[in-house]
Order: structure tokens, then C-alpha cells, then sequence
């Protein structure tokens, strides 16, 4: 049998021998290496859970799209039932379920509450099961009876047997609703569901001309692709105005949200793997610098650099295998818990969900990062010979990257290849990978900066601010590694504080505190009058806006001679979302409140000429249309085509009537449709006489009060807001690592010099005030570096991620970068105390 040389001819141990000799030295609760086990947990558990949740909410949206879609496909249209035409279509297609939504309002006594109206025929529900609290498992309700939402119930105080309200019609409580399957398909909602037979609307007087309700159906194909048979059914009815959804995309919000977060997911847990990266090359080194007799005493027993690395990778890879494995298992165990905390947003299966690709893609970022970062440290100590070894603490050892850069480099590759070949939004993981190496190499390159400028100034004259100084530049001096992990570290906290306070501001703004108290849906033309006066009986200062409120889509824009159909697009920009289905509409003679005319010229009152438009200017942009282009929209199944006479920014931000497009009432007005109203109230004014007032009134309007959505609004931004905060908390928690083993690292460096100064006299407080003046200068210099870093990588998550605007509350976040310095100082201070006990004589023997 032939034995292994290294490349002088010495013989090599087998890696039997090697594991043997590295299990005897290493300490079975990983000492020396808990930085390293610790940074692998965090990064890997993160990376874990973040793959494990996402896919577990893809495969929940891909496997039950038929449940929460309702069908292989949904068409919706709104003020309208399909044609005679479209329904025979639709049928030929498969088996078809088709109701009615609508807002509405349910009374019970003196009690009035917004409701959603689903009115659903005999077939539904085509897929899934729909329950009762009572248990029973049935369809929809007979003529004259409703399943209630618990929450319609308690608002009413009604239950089983009790009758309610809607419109003109009386409806007797049949049950109430424990599961109902096509729920998250049917979106966000003013209100709790009551489901009642599909010919109550009309028999209640809901669905007269102008009223504002929409028509849906849904098709469990009898064979083919749901996608193929959309795209023919937008072919043969190019007008209809057509809003369909597959399976494959039963909750195109909820898929876009899953996205978005998935793709930040993953940067945080990519960004807590390289802050645990730098934190694992300082461990490696603090841990192999401890053993540097070792090493060199095996070296003078015949050991060759091939062994030494061999049983040191061997207790690294040991330690990184079980860091990653705990982490795994961290990861699997709180998707759960991250599952419940988004239930409301997002369909996440109950339990333990296992993701085998998820999870090995995890443990691959981590020894891929481990290996990278390990690398440098661990060919260094095989490159030395023993005599260099035992004189590295007076001669510190060169350090040289040549014999890394083959590992380092294939290492870099593989991590880059694996997060573009995973990643959705490569263009966005390839600028984060890109901005991660330039920014290694700018805090690199300053820690450089500073050791070179530390160099060159004047010697200052008191001892203690001399050695301090020299502490950053001598040989030897951590200040590169301290640097790098203080300037992550600090940047995770401007970033956590910049993400935080500009989602606090976004919800603030979004969803302001002063809004109308009431909107109103469905106030019939001809009785404009009578509801002003029905508002002005309950409460004479109350300010009431009407405004004509119709439904249509954009079907096609651009120059007259060349429009551009939507059909015709492949993919509709993010910005030109009006474009996705129909959109409220009206008509005014004068620019509407809230909105300012940006560009071209509003129309004069009583326009009679051709048809008139103006459009959001942000709409335009994003389509590049021009004063004088055209747009036509299908109104009711109609086309109808007006030229663009101006642009105009709208405040979206305002709780009131805002429109993407106004037309001169010559263009829609013609078109059957109702108004829509917002009451501002006096304060003080008691709402419930006012609500009461209305609906026995106008049993056909929807009455919705406008604080319930608020708060609706709110709690579901600040759902967003906890999750992104707790994601990007992963990354704090990295960097907090990162900088108490940096500090330990430098701790464990600096004993020789400490207990050197001690014999020569130094006290314990001179010490003291050494170390934290020291860490105080890097800091302080860092703070800049760290407040520019953040907010950079706040503004990429806040404003390009996630589409807020920018808003931090930069007092806050000075605070919270302060509160870093302190946490900086603190432990600095913390790792110094064990050098004052330190005696000398003992420390001198143990180096």
C-alpha cells in the first residue's frame, strides 16, 4: 500500500488518525468554537425558516387554487350578468357556478351593520367543503334563508332563527359560518359575508340599473389548461370587460406579497449569513490562535501542513455541521409560529412542514459561508513552521491570502450560482450579492485606512492616548476585523431602526387618523335630494360630497391610429396596475377635489364636444402617453372611446373620492349608474341615529363606516410591519454575535500586552480606560459609515422591495444608533474585565 507524502516527501497521517487526534482536543461543548456554532445557527436557522415558510405558503396557494379561487377559473364583471352569449360560452367550457357580490347593509331591530352580499347558486361550491357552526356540510341556503358570518351575527345580535334585513328583502338566519372555502379568493372585504340564494338581489331590489354590484362565475373545467381557455375567452369577448383568474393564480395579492417578502426573506437571511461569515472567520482565528502551540508542537513531532489541516478542518467542519444542524432544526420548529402570526394574510398549513429542498439549500449557504470565511485562517496556520509559531506572539505572523483564494474563490462562486439559480428576482439578488462584496472590500479597505492614517499621526505626549493609538496600527492589531464587524453591526441597527420608523410613518400616512365618518354606495340619482336631506334632519352640519360612481376597464390606449390593446400585453407593468381588471369611474364638470391639473387643460363646464378624459399622471407615465392620445374603456360590456385632456397628480393619501380617470359627463354619463357619497360629521355628533336614519331610507344604499376600515387597514399593514421587522431582527441578531466575538477575539490578543503592561507597573483603571478608549475612537469613526450603510439598505427594502415611501424618523434612528455605541462601549468593557483579574505570573506561564 502506497502512503501519502506532502509535497517535501514527509509522510502523512491518514484522516482516521486525523479524526482521532482532533476529537481528543476537541472540548465537547464546542469551546472555542461557540462563535462559530452561534453565527451557523442564526444564519442557517433563518435561511431555514424563511424556504420552509415560503414554499410552505406556494404549495398551499398551488395545491388548494381550485379551493380558494372557487374553480379552475373565475370571471367577474361588474354592473352586469353575462349575456346569454357568454354564459353558453362559459358552459361549454365546464361546470359552471355563477352569483352576485355586493355591498350591502343588514338590519336587525335598531342594529344596522356592512355586510358583503354573496348570493351563490345550487352548484356552488364547486371544489372544497363548506361548513356550519352546527356541523353540517351544505351549499347554498334555500330561497329566504342566509348563512351568516360569526361577525354579521354579533354586530346584529341575532342567531339561528332570528330574520334580518337587506335591501327590501327578509331573510331568516339559517346558520353560521364555520369554514368557507373560497374565502381568501374573494379578496379584502367591507364587512362580514352573509350568503344567500342567487335571486335574492334582484328580488331585494339591489341589483336595479346603476347599482354597483358585481357578477362572478366560476368554471370547473371539464378539460384543458385554465390559462389557454381565459386567453380564448378574452378573444372572443375582447369588450366584455372581463376580469379572470385561474387556479394556478387564485390570489394574485397574496401571491405578489409572498414574492416580494420570499425575495426580502431571503436577502435577510443571505445578509445574516455573511455578518455570521465575518464572525466565523474571527472565531476560526481566535480559535486557532489559542492553539498555536499546539499546532506548532505537532509540527515538531513530524506533523506536515497537510495534517494540520486536516484535523482542524475536521473540528471546524464538525462544529459547522452541528451549528447548521441546529439550526435546521430551529428553522422547522418556529415556521409554525411564523405561520400563525401571518394566518390572516396568508394560507400557511397547520404543523411541522418539512421542505427537503429549502432546508438543504440552507445547510449549503452555511458551509459554503463557513468555508469561505474559515479558509484564510486555516491555511494559515498549516503555512507556518513551528519557530515562527512560538515566536507569533512578540513576531506576529504575515498574513497571506494567496493559498485562500482558490477556496475563497470557489466558495464565493458556488454561494453567487446557488442565489441566482434559487432566487425569482435575480436581478435583485445579483445586486445584493454585488453590493455585499463591495461593501466587504470598502470596510476592508477602511480598516486599512484607519491602521495607515493611526500610523502617521504625532505620538501624543500622555502615555496611555499613545498606546492606544499604537493599538490600532501595531502588528498584530484586530483593527481590520474590528472594523468590518463594528461597521456591520452598527449598520443592522440603522437599518432595523430606518425600516421600522418609515413603516410606522407609512401607516400613519396610508391610513390617516381624519376621514369621512361614512361612505355611502348606491344613492340613486333622482334622490340626490332627499339623501342630503335625510343627512341634514340627523345631523344639520354635517358635510355630504356625491359624486356619479360607475365601474369600467381600460381596454386599450395610445395614439388614435396606433392603440395598444391590454389583451395584447404579455405582462402589465407594476406601475400600470389600473390596467388589471375594472376600476372605479366618473364624470365632473370641474377638476375633483384633491386632484391638481399637472399638464393640458380641464374642460369647460357644459362640454359638449367630443369626448374627454383626464388620467393619474403616474398612470401615463408609466404607459408614455401624450395630451391627445386616446383611451377607451369598456363600460357595461360597451366600448367607449375619449381623447386625453390632461394629467393630474391625485392625493391618494386623502380618505375621500379619488379616480384614476375622470371623464366630461358627455363621455359616461348617459350610462346607467348611481352616486356615491362621503358624510363628515361634527364632532361630537352620535353616529348610531345618523346609520339608523339612512338605511331605513335607503335600504339599497350601503352605508360603511369608515372607522371599522381603518382599523382594518391598520391592523393588516402592522401584520406586514411585524413581519418584515422580525426578518430583518435575524440580521441584528447576526451582527450582535458578530460583535461580541470580534471583541472576544481582540480580548484574547491583547492578554499578552495587558499583563506585559501590568508588570511594568499599569494599573487596572489606566487598562480599563485603554480598552474603551480604543473602541471608543472605532465607533465613534464607524457611526458615519454604519448611519450611511443602513439607511442605504433601509431605502433598497422600504422603497424598492415593498413600494412605501421613505420616511424614517431620523431622531429615532440616531438614538437607536447611539443605543449601539453604548451596547459597543458595554461590551468592550464586559470583555475587559476578565484581563484586570488576569494574574500575571499564571498568564505568563499559559502563553
Amino acid at each position: 500500500m502506497t502512503v501519502p507524502h506532502d509535497r517535501l516527501g514527509y509522510r502523512m497521517i491518514g484522516w482516521a488518525t486525523a479524526w482521532t487526534i482532533a476529537r481528543r482536543d476537541l472540548s465537547a461543548r464546542f469551546r472555542g468554537l461557540r462563535l462559530l456554532l452561534v453565527c451557523l445557527f442564526l444564519g442557517v436557522g433563518a435561511l431555514a425558516a424563511i424556504g420552509t415558510l415560503t414554499g410552505a405558503i406556494e404549495q398551499e396557494l398551488g395545491s388548494r387554487g381550485q379551493v380558494i379561487l372557487g374553480g379552475d377559473l373565475e370571471i367577474a364583471v361588474w354592473q352586469r350578468g353575462a349575456s346569454l352569449e357568454e354564459t353558453a360560452e362559459f358552459a361549454r367550457a365546464g361546470k359552471v357556478s355563477g352569483g352576485i357580490r355586493l355591498q350591502a347593509m343588514a338590519r336587525a331591530g335598531d342594529l344596522a351593520a356592512p355586510i358583503e352580499l354573496k348570493a351563490i347558486d345550487t352548484a356552488w361550491p364547486l371544489y372544497g367543503k363548506f361548513t356550519l357552526k352546527d356541523g353540517r356540510s351544505i351549499g347554498a341556503p334555500q330561497a329566504g334563508t342566509a348563512w351568516l358570518a360569526e361577525g354579521a351575527a354579533e354586530r346584529l345580535g341575532v342567531k339561528p332563527g332570528d330574520t334580518i334585513m337587506v335591501g327590501a328583502g327578509l331573510l331568516k338566519v339559517g346558520g353560521i359560518i364555520a369554514s368557507e372555502p373560497d374565502r381568501l379568493g374573494e379578496g379584502f372585504t367591507l364587512g362580514p359575508v352573509v350568503l344567500v340564494a342567487a335571486d335574492f338581489p334582484a328580488s331585494a331590489g339591489l341589483t336595479a340599473p346603476g347599482a354597483m354590484y358585481r357578477s362572478k362565475y366560476r368554471i370547473a373545467l371539464s378539460g384543458g389548461n385554465p390559462q389557454a381557455a381565459a386567453d380564448k375567452l378574452k378573444k372572443r369577448f375582447p369588450s366584455a370587460g372581463f376580469e379572470i383568474k385561474t387556479r394556478e393564480r387564485a390570489s394574485p395579492g397574496a401571491e405578489r406579497f409572498v414574492s416580494r417578502m420570499g425575495d426580502f426573506l431571503v436577502l435577510v437571511g443571505l445578509a445574516a449569513l455573511t455578518i455570521a461569515g465575518i464572525g466565523i472567520g474571527g472565531g476560526v482565528t481566535s480559535y486557532l490562535d489559542a492553539r498555536r502551540t499546539s499546532v506548532a508542537t505537532l509540527k515538531v513531532l513530524g506533523a506536515t501542513s497537510g495534517d494540520i489541516a486536516r484535523i482542524y478542518l475536521l473540528q471546524i467542519g464538525a462544529a459547522a455541521i452541528v451549528g447548521s444542524a441546529l439550526g435546521l432544526m430551529a428553522g422547522v420548529l418556529i415556521t409554525p409560529l411564523l405561520g400563525r402570526a401571518l394566518g390572516n394574510l396568508l394560507p400557511v398549513a397547520p404543523g411541522l412542514v418539512f421542505d427537503p429542498g429549502a432546508l438543504l439549500r440552507a445547510a449549503t449557504y452555511g458551509l459554503l459561508i463557513a468555508l469561505v470565511f474559515a479558509a484564510p485562517p486555516l491555511l494559515a496556520a498549516r503555512r507556518f513552521p513551528a519557530m515562527a509559531l512560538f515566536r507569533a506572539r512578540v513576531s506576529p505572523l504575515a498574513q497571506g491570502w494567496r493559498d485562500a483564494a482558490l477556496p475563497v474563490g470557489l466558495g464565493v462562486l458556488a454561494i453567487a450560482g446557488l442565489a441566482l439559480l434559487t432566487a425569482k428576482a435575480k436581478l435583485v439578488t445579483l445586486w445584493f450579492l454585488g453590493g455585499t462584496l463591495l461593501l466587504l472590500v470598502l470596510l476592508g479597505a477602511l480598516g486599512w485606512a484607519i491602521r495607515h492614517f493611526a500610523a502617521r499621526l504625532p505620538r501624543p505626549k500622555r502615555p496611555l492616548l499613545r498606546i492606544a493609538l499604537a493599538n490600532l496600527h501595531r502588528p498584530g492589531a484586530q483593527t481590520g476585523a474590528l472594523v468590518t464587524a463594528l461597521g456591520f453591526g452598527l449598520a443592522a441597527f440603522v437599518t432595523l431602526a430606518a425600516i421600522q420608523t418609515s413603516l410606522d410613518a407609512n401607516i400613519m400616512t396610508r391610513v390617516p387618523k381624519r376621514a369621512p365618518d361614512y361612505f355611502v354606495l348606491d344613492v340613486p340619482r333622482e334622490k340626490a335630494a332627499e339623501f342630503g336631506r335625510a343627512v341634514a334632519g340627523v345631523a344639520p352640519q354635517a358635510q355630504v360630497r356625491m359624486v356619479p360612481a360607475l365601474r369600467g376597464a381600460i381596454l386599450a390606449y395610445g395614439p388614435g391610429e396606433a392603440m395598444t390593446r391590454v389583451s395584447s400585453l404579455k405582462e402589465i407593468p407594476e406601475e400600470a396596475w389600473p390596467l388589471r381588471g375594472e376600476r372605479g369611474l366618473t364624470y365632473s364638470d370641474g377638476v375633483p377635489e384633491g386632484n391638481t391639473v399637472t399638464r393640458g387643460q380641464w374642460w369647460p363646464t357644459g362640454h359638449r364636444g367630443e369626448p374627454l378624459v383626464s388620467i393619474d399622471e403616474k398612470l401615463a407615465e408609466a404607459l408614455g402617453l401624450a395630451i391627445g392620445d386616446k383611451l377607451t374603456i369598456g363600460l357595461m360590456g360597451v366600448e367607449r372611446t375619449a381623447t386625453i385632456a390632461s394629467f393630474r397628480r391625485i392625493d391618494w393619501d386623502s380618505m375621500g373620492f379619488n379616480y384614476v380617470l375622470v371623464f366630461s359627463p358627455n363621455a359616461i354619463e348617459d350610462a346607467p349608474h348611481n352616486l356615491a357619497a362621503t358624510i363628515n360629521l361634527p364632532k361630537g355628533t352620535e353616529h348610531g341615529n345618523l346609520l339608523r336614519a339612512l338605511v331605513r331610507a335607503f335600504p339599497s344604499s350601503s352605508v360603511i363606516e369608515v372607522g371599522g376600515v381603518l382599523t382594518q387597514a391598520r391592523d393588516l399593514l402592522s401584520q406586514v410591519s411585524l413581519a418584515i421587522l422580525a426578518a430583518a431582527s435575524v440580521a441584528v441578531l447576526a451582527g450582535i454575535a458578530v460583535l461580541l466575538g470580534a471583541i472576544a477575539a481582540a480580548r484574547a490578543s491583547r492578554l499578552y500586552d495587558n499583563v506585559i503592561l501590568r508588570v511594568l507597573g499599569t494599573s487596572a483603571g489606566q487598562l480599563l480606560v485603554l480598552q474603551l478608549a480604543e473602541y471608543a475612537l472605532l465607533a465613534v469613526l464607524l457611526s458615519a459609515v454604519a448611519l450611511a450603510l443602513g439607511s442605504a439598505i433601509g431605502w433598497l427594502v422600504v422603497v424598492q422591495l415593498f413600494g412605501f415611501d421613505w420616511l424614517p424618523n431620523w431622531p429615532r434612528v440616531l438614538a437607536v444608533l447611539g443605543m449601539g455605541l453604548g451596547l459597543v462601549i458595554g461590551f468592550a468593557l464586559a470583555a475587559s474585565l476578565p484581563l484586570l483579574r488576569a494574574k500575571p505570573a499564571q498568564a505568563l506561564r499559559e502563553l
